[in-house]
């Protein structure tokens, strides 16, 4: 990793997914100097593997989404990283969490018009809320709210029809994980690269005939800028465009970040060592409040706790103890009060609260479907943007992120050939 550098002809801002792939693109390409300035101590932005237990745990992005067709399903295993095929039982968790097999089977059909009935929404000239299509008092409608929670970070009142439509259509459905951890794929994909840490950018100057980048370690000036932060950094302007950029501003407003945590619990050997490995649970479907959990993933001896929306944003406020203490209740009402000595909380994610992040994932509110596309479209040709929120189908997404980093490189290289 290199040092902090006053001259370049290309910034980049973030070294999360986009930003390491519009690094890595810029530096095979030769034909640029390149420096990335990340506000973090690491790479990896909102992909982060950790291990306090001795075996890698996904803070955030887990899962190799539409693994069939995502690039960095095959750059894992060029690079020799354990690839996890086996599907995720996510339609078949609840004959595990108290509900019968003729409720899961009215579950799925339930859901299954749900998807029908929202991508014809889709097709109307309003754009609508993913609630607008609820059936009034269908006993499954709090288990669709939580299931947007998980999905998208944010209940189905908040989340628009058409954006949620795109990125449904766009989906394989095939979703792998790595043995290793997704975050250690960013680190191998960021070495080598020039990453200047601990540096934020606090305002881009774009007046002159060179753009101005202002941080706390000086000020870098460069020819072409590719922006990758999240757009609650946007929106809140965390850091200033001069001149100002409204149109930024409110397109990065209109895709607020959702809010999904995770508590890694660990489960003891002795524990029901029947039990199946990776197996799936709900903790009720009865109330939007509510976890999902993974147990044994790839046969650790561990729990995987995912929340989200509204009541992942109270639970992380709550703090680390009652997040477990609402977890252990939940499992001990699935699986018996016995369950409770045999678990103990490892840790615990607050993405809400991280200053670079502020939030886990975008998703478009109402009205807002279109706002990817003005997100995305460059400045002058020479102000780029990049990032999951700027990707029309795969939003949401490492690698949404991470292909969005590649195309705004190569829109780079063009603007660079015309010399401007």
């Amino acid at each position: 990793m290199a040092g902090f550098a006053a001259e370049a002809d290309v910034a980049v801002v973030g070294a999360g997914a986009a930003g390491i792939a519009a690094a890595r693109r810029l530096v095979e390409a030769g034909r640029a100097r390149v420096q990335v300035l990340e506000a973090r101590s690491r790479v990896g932005g909102r992909v982060h593997t950790i291990a306090p237990a001795g075996f890698p745990l996904d803070r955030g992005a887990e899962w190799l989404h539409s693994a069939d067709r995502n690039p960095l399903s095959r750059i894992a295993q060029s690079l020799g990283f354990t690839v996890h095929r086996r599907p995720p039982e996510w339609t078949s968790r609840l004959s595990r969490s108290g509900e019968t097999p003729e409720a899961e089977a009215e579950w799925l059909a339930v859901r299954e018009a749900q998807n029908q009935a929202r991508r014809q929404a889709a097709l109307e000239p309003e754009d609508r809320s993913l609630a607008s299509t609820l059936v009034p008092g269908c006993r499954w409608n709090q288990l669709l709210d939580a299931s947007s929670t998980w999905g998208n970070g944010a209940e189905l009142d908040r989340v628009s029809i058409k954006d949620y439509v795109r990125y449904d259509q766009n989906s394989t459905n095939v979703n792998w994980r790595l043995g290793e951890g997704y975050g250690r794929l960013f680190e191998r994909l960021a070495e080598g690269l020039p990453i200047a840490f601990d540096t934020p950018v606090t305002r881009i100057d774009h007046r002159g005939r060179s753009l101005r980048l202002d941080t706390p370690r000086g000020t870098l000036t460069a020819a072409r800028v590719i922006v990758t932060v999240p757009t609650s950094i946007i929106a809140a302007e965390a850091f200033r465009f001069e001149p100002a950029l409204p149109d930024k501003v409110e397109a990065a407003a209109g895709l607020p970040l959702g809010v999904d945590n995770k508590a890694f619990i660990a489960l003891g050997d002795a524990w029901r060592p029947e039990f199946a490995q990776n197996g799936f649970l709900v903790g009720s479907t009865r109330r939007r409040e509510t976890m999902n959990y993974q147990l044994r993933p790839m046969g650790r001896p561990v729990i995987y706790t995912f929340f989200g929306g509204r009541f992942a944003a109270a639970m992380e406020r709550a703090g680390p103890a009652a997040i477990f203490a609402f977890a252990a209740d939940e499992l001990a009402a699935l699986l018996g009060a016995d369950i409770r000595r045999h678990i103990a909380l490892l840790t615990t994610t607050a993405w809400l609260a991280d200053p670079w992040s502020r939030g886990s994932y975008s998703y478009a509110l109402p009205g807002h479907s279109g706002d990817r596309a003005i997100l995305a479209a460059p400045v002058e040709d020479r102000l780029f943007f990049a990032g999951e929120a700027t990707s029309a189908n795969d939003f949401s997404t490492a690698h949404g992120a991470y292909m969005s980093g590649l195309a705004a490189a190569e829109a780079v290289i063009a603007s660079l050939g015309r010399g401007r």
